[in-house]
């Protein structure tokens, strides 16, 4: 199981993330995650959208370079100790992190994890073994 995260490379100069987002904003795709990683002359920007394969060719139709990933997102609870419990389970079976951010759980007092590791697919069965729920593209798109 995964969901699908747009990559997209964006020039660190005057106007270059509202150049993205206003792509995205006129064809109604909506951000549900996001993470912004910059080095001197570029950020990469991590997202979740409601239209993954879409937004991609919305995005590069305006010349910026685009990749699709497929991530881990994870459920888990909204309390302390609630992401140690998964990075816990993951650092037990020698899965690395590469990188993960939280966003915005469409569950009520769930948190959300987006996870990009080593093995998905292990490290899916890792936190499930954990008791932690994997989402799916329909947890997170449709309300």
């Amino acid at each position: 199981m995964s969901v699908q995260q747009l990559s997209v490379f964006v020039e660190n100069k005057q106007g270059g993330l509202a150049e993205v987002t206003r792509a995205l904003a006129q064809e109604k795709i909506n951000i549900l995650a996001l993470s912004i990683a910059d080095t001197t002359d570029y950020g990469v920007l991590r997202m979740i959208v409601d239209r993954p394969e879409e937004a991609a060719e919305i995005l590069k139709a305006v010349n910026a370079a685009v990749a699709l990933t497929d991530v881990l997102a994870v459920k888990m609870p909204n309390h302390p100790g609630g992401l140690d419990g998964a990075v816990q389970a993951l650092s037990k079976e020698n899965i690395g992190i590469e990188y993960m951010y939280a966003f915005v759980c469409p569950l009520p007092g769930e948190a959300c994890m987006v996870f990009r590791v080593e093995d998905r697919e292990k490290a899916g069965k890792v936190l499930e073994d954990a008791g932690y729920l994997q989402l799916v593209t329909s947890d997170l798109y449709e309300r």
